[in-house]
């Protein structure tokens, strides 16, 4: 399953998020969640799209680095604990996770999440087999 999920390095100077974003609603392309993790010189912005592939092409056409992988997408009750209750799954059975962050939904009671983790396949598994429901490219 999983959606698609696009990773941009940039340099981690004044003007490139907005750089980037310009680029891309300049292409008429659709943001529903990102997440930027840097250092001092360079960063990795993950950005979820309403289309990757062409996000990809615009971004790559301007110069940037960028390139689209699989992410698992899950939703949890909007809840206290909804997401702990995921992420102890998760741990019991051994799935490491990489990386987390919130994705946008509009559904009421619903609270998004994309991840990357060591083991896509297990991961998926995991939360599917105890009722966590895994998002598609549909649901964003």
């Amino acid at each position: 399953m999983g959606i698609k999920q696009l990773s941009v390095f940039v340099e981690n100077k004044k003007g490139t998020l907005h750089e980037i974003t310009d680029i891309l609603a300049k292409a008429k392309i659709d943001l529903r969640s990102m997440c930027i993790a840097d250092t001092s010189d360079y960063g990795i912005v993950r950005i979820i799209a309403n289309d990757p592939a062409r996000a990809q092409q615009v971004l790559t056409e301007a110069g940037h680095t960028a390139n689209v992988r699989t992410v698992t997408a899950f939703a949890v009750p909007d809840e206290p604990g909804g997401l702990a209750l995921a992420l102890n799954l998760l741990e019991s059975n051994g799935v490491n996770i990489e990386y987390l962050y919130a994705l946008i939904t509009t559904e009421a009671d619903k609270a998004y999440t994309v991840m990357r983790t060591d083991d896509t396949e297990k991961a998926e598994k995991v939360l599917s087999d105890n009722g966590i429901e895994l998002l598609d490219e549909d649901h964003i």
